[in-house]
């Protein structure tokens, strides 16, 4: 009795001990800023008029009938990938529309996947959640949902491979009603084929955040990463100037403080690994030449070689029409200093990391400003959508396509 009074202090002991260092579960977290838009009336409406107004509250059912982390990383991972499975058949014509709002529409995916976020923050189980595990469900969510791990090209030969990238609306307290016409892109153009005169290419897609820190933590990167040297083309895709395409010349290592999405602010050099081999630029490798000067769409196309930069020796900004000169340190890409520019920059720097630029045509296209119709600008005012915004919209990503199908057969 003593040898085994003794064996169980030693086990209490040992318990005692592994419960002391035991991860300690958290409270539910706050909404965050991108999450609180949500109770705004447009958002509601977008949602509701999409049918994605049922996504957050399934969500939250399935998550509360969890009973462990692993059965919670399914159900996150699981809805996830159904968020962006639906998003995609809609905006391509799958299945029912689920309302009246137009299929082309990317915000219905942006606000149901921060219901779904905003979900995971407020949830509370049972078997407790530490914040490191609450941070990876939040990462998985994302990761999903935005099309990152659905990436798959067919098997064999004579079907090229082209990667494009969009992002979610941004400048949503200006109006919280923006779409972005290369979020819609990425939705419309996932897992198509487009017909060139050199045979089929195949198009897979994705879609980032606009917030300066998943940027510094290597979202881009670990998307892009396992594909870069498997594709034939790729390209980034943002929204940039009212009435215009641009095919961006060069990108600049600078973050120039614009909020994003969280109306966070970041003023630095854009945070890379092995920031001792980093460099101010980078450069397109997309052919250019032939987009400008073929007949894409209702847009004009520009080759953008416009930089701001101190030069070599200098201490003040200068704006370069022709391009950066030697020795010289970035303040804005021809795609400014936001997050726009640095997606091109981080996978422009990834492509030439892995020795790929003489061989991977790939670059960034800022798509016109998406405008609402005559007569409904005002954000107080104005409805969600309208026909001319519609049209817009529609003609922004029948361009995208067309200009990807250019680069195809200049390649």
């Amino acid at each position: 009795m003593t040898h085994a009074r003794a064996r169980i202090g030693v086990l209490g002991l040992a318990l005692l001990a592994g419960l002391a260092t035991a991860p300690t579960a958290t409270a539910a977290e706050a909404p965050t800023v991108e999450e609180q838009r949500l109770d705004r009336a447009a958002p509601q409406e977008i949602l509701r008029r999409s049918g994605f107004d049922t996504v957050a509250p399934r969500f939250g059912r399935a998550l509360d009938a969890a009973h462990s982390y692993a059965q919670a990383e399914r159900v996150v991972e699981r809805e996830g990938a159904r968020l962006w499975r639906r998003a995609v058949d809609r905006a391509q014509g799958r299945g029912p529309a689920g309302g009246d709002l137009s299929r082309d529409d990317d915000r219905p995916l942006y606000w149901a996947r921060l219901g779904m976020t905003r979900e995971v923050r407020a949830w509370e189980p049972g078997f407790g959640l530490t914040d490191v595990q609450r941070r990876a469900l939040l990462a998985t969510l994302e990761e999903n949902s935005r099309g990152q791990n659905a990436i798959r090209y067919p098997h064999g030969k004579g079907v090229k491979r082209v990667l494009l990238t969009g992002f979610d609306p941004f400048t949503l307290d200006r109006d919280v009603r923006i779409s972005n016409p290369s979020g819609a892109g990425a939705l419309a153009l996932d897992g198509t084929t487009i017909q060139t005169a050199d045979g089929p290419a195949r198009v897979e897609t994705a879609v980032f955040p606009v917030r300066w820190q998943d940027f510094a933590d290597g979202t881009v990167e670990r998307a892009l990463r396992p594909h870069l040297g498997r594709v034939d083309l790729f390209t980034t895709v943002s929204q940039g100037r009212v009435g215009r395409f641009d095919v961006e010349r060069t990108n600049g290592a600078w973050r120039g403080g614009f909020p994003d999405n969280e109306n966070v602010s970041r003023t630095e050099t854009v945070p890379v690994s092995d920031p001792a081999s980093q460099p101010q630029w980078t450069s397109t490798t997309l052919p250019y030449g032939a987009i400008v000067a073929a007949d894409t769409g209702r847009f004009p196309v520009y080759d953008n070689t416009s930089v701001t930069e101190i030069p070599a020796g200098g201490t003040e900004p200068v704006v370069r029409p022709e391009g950066p000169t030697p020795g010289s340190t970035a303040r804005a890409g021809g795609g400014g200093n936001y997050l726009s520019n640095e997606i091109a920059y981080r996978a422009t720097l990834l492509r030439d990391r892995l020795g790929l630029r003489s061989s991977l045509p790939g670059g960034h296209v800022h798509t016109p400003v998406l405008e609402f119709g005559a007569g409904n600008t005002d954000p107080a005012t104005g409805t969600v959508t309208d026909p001319g915004f519609v049209r817009n919209r529609l003609d922004i990503i029948a361009q995208v396509r067309s200009i990807l199908r250019t680069a195809l057969e200049a390649g």
